[in-house]
């Protein structure tokens, strides 16, 4: 199931108001959803945008791909920047682990050890052999 982020038209005829909302992208835009996660009155001066950052911050993270419309109301909210910002204090935390990972041993293929001896920044011939590499260790 591919979940959206999007707009559901409400109010009446010529006064448009829109509900910001979480649904299934196969149902229809003023269909079934699944939460609503903020509104946005486009007639109001300045338009009024009322959104739940948590939730769309939540909702992101579980791979929700937001509408033009909606990625253009979150990204002038800053909540798109908030949720690049998360992914990649995510990615840098998940990275330092692998770098620090345990000596290789004979368990370990030739393309672990090789990727242990890059992270150490230890030179190699490219056609060495495993017990080679595991010397180099």
């Amino acid at each position: 199931m591919s979940v959206k982020i999007r707009l559901k038209r409400m109010g009446a005829k010529k006064r448009p108001f829109y509900r910001v909302v979480i649904a299934d992208s196969r149902s229809p835009r003023d269909g079934r959803f699944i939460e609503t996660v903020g509104t946005y009155n486009p007639i109001a001066q300045p338009a009024e945008i009322k959104l739940d950052e948590a939730k769309i911050l939540t909702w992101l993270s579980n791979g929700a791909q937001p509408s033009d419309t909606a990625r253009n109301l979150l990204s002038n909210a800053g909540i798109l920047a908030k949720f690049a910002e998360m992914k990649a204090a995510k990615k840098s935390t998940a990275a330092k682990p692998a770098a620090s990972a345990t000596k290789p041993t004979e368990k370990n293929t030739v393309a672990e050890i090789k990727a242990y001896l890059d992270a150490q920044g230890t030179q190699y011939a490219s056609s060495a052999k495993k017990a080679d590499l595991l010397a180099l260790v």
